[in-house]
């Protein structure tokens, strides 16, 4: 993409009214656009970095054997009612329609999930299989102050699973924990993503969560080193070891909850008569399990932890573009690197602007793709250009003709 058609544009001051780095970042990046407290719009950036992150999460939701679907962001409030939800939920969205019957905004989907999947589940042989989507959630929230952390409408992946048993579940369960683990490597942030011991599912005593280390996270957990777990602060007075290796010397750390899994049990099967027969001919209640991964809080938790000064150093894999190329002054070699390295599927954005050397580095630094190559024309008296790695700044001069080569 040639930087000239973008119609967003880099912003230098910070803005007034975000306090988190993350939402500050990105919109001076041209990421993301603030309409109120916890609700954006994702500008061309910002949806291909959200874009990517979904495909893994799709990707990964289907090795695990996850089939895709898409519920109604509405949901009726007899739904909620069936699960006491409707009053004891203090972030739902509430509304009345031309029907003149109340209705609720999800900011998630058992209620919904649970009389849909009593459609089709008569049986056993029905079982066990496991649904999931990504979709927009509303919440209610009362200190939506933390960007992409704590918003009013985000993004979220939810599998929900389906078992005859507690063995099954089990077994599913711990199975994705590892997807969760590969999806947390593959966005960059599995060197700083634990699994963390949170307070218990419906039927069972613990329920778990992923948290990302982050001196800018609402959370605190006490991680062990021997493990590479945590335990949330809200349980650390009934579980004061690790819960691995009984180890009691633990590091208090500041972190982002970047997703959740629930064993259910039966809490949300039973409201809706979620039954299957079982071999016997018996009728027994299905057995459920949840499984959360916020989408748009993995992009904001990026940025939050893979920054400098300067701006955002994105993971190759969700970087809006691999590489980053500038012209200064040779535009014409600039604008052939760019078709061969579009025509060698290498995603690029070309700085083609009209503007000062300045303005140019500035900008792509604060962008932050993982590779910057500039073309100018003291670096072609040499027959070169130069590529520069954002993460680690290590710079290096590239024959022309060995750029796509490079960068493949």
């Amino acid at each position: 993409m040639r930087q000239s058609d973008l119609f967003t544009k880099t912003i230098k001051e910070i803005p007034k009214d975000e306090q988190s780095f993350n939402a500050q970042t990105l919109i001076r990046a041209g990421f993301i656009d603030k309409l109120a407290s916890g609700i954006y719009s994702y500008l061309p950036l910002g949806l291909k970095v959200l874009n990517k992150i979904r495909n893994i999460v799709v990707s990964e939701m289907e090795d695990l054997g996850g089939q895709e679907i898409s519920m109604p962001s509405l949901a009726t409030k007899e739904n909620w009612l069936a699960t006491g939800r409707w009053d004891t939920m203090d972030v739902l969205f509430k509304l009345g329609a031309a029907d003149k019957k109340e209705y609720a905004l999800n900011p998630t989907h058992e209620e919904i999930i649970s009389p849909l999947a009593s459609k089709f589940i008569s049986s056993y042989k029905d079982l066990p299989f496991s649904v999931f989507q990504i979709q927009t959630k509303f919440r209610n929230e009362k200190r939506a102050k933390a960007g992409l952390m704590r918003g009013r409408e985000f993004l979220m992946k939810d599998l929900y699973s389906f078992h005859e048993n507690q063995v099954d579940l089990d077994a599913f369960y711990e199975r994705a924990i590892l997807s969760y683990e590969r999806i947390f490597d593959k966005v960059g942030l599995g060197d700083k993503t634990f699994l963390t011991y949170a307070s218990g599912g419906s039927f069972s005593k613990y329920s778990h969560e992923f948290q990302t280390e982050s001196e800018s996270g609402e959370d605190i957990v006490y991680y062990c080193p021997n493990c590479d777990i945590g335990i949330n602060k809200e349980i650390i007075d009934e579980q004061k070891n690790c819960p691995k290796c009984e180890n009691s010397d633990l590091e208090e750390k500041k972190s982002i909850e970047v997703a959740n899994i629930f064993k259910l049990g039966t809490k949300y099967s039973k409201p809706f008569n979620l039954v299957y027969k079982d071999r016997e001919g018996n009728d027994k209640t299905v057995i459920m399990g949840c499984y959360g991964i916020g989408i748009s809080r993995i992009m904001g938790s990026v940025v939050e932890v893979c920054h400098d000064d300067k701006g955002i150093i994105w993971p190759e894999n969700i970087a809006p573009f691999k590489v980053h190329l500038l012209s200064l002054s040779a535009d014409n070699e600039a604008e052939e690197i760019y078709k061969q390295l579009q025509e060698a599927g290498i995603e690029v954005l070309y700085d083609n602007r009209k503007a000062s050397p300045g303005e140019k580095f500035a900008d792509s630094d604060l962008i932050g793709c993982p590779y910057r190559l500039l073309v100018s024309s003291r670096s072609l008296k040499e027959g070169k250009a130069e590529l520069k790695h954002r993460k680690s700044g290590e710079v290096e001069m590239i024959d022309l003709g060995g750029i796509v080569n490079k960068l493949q």
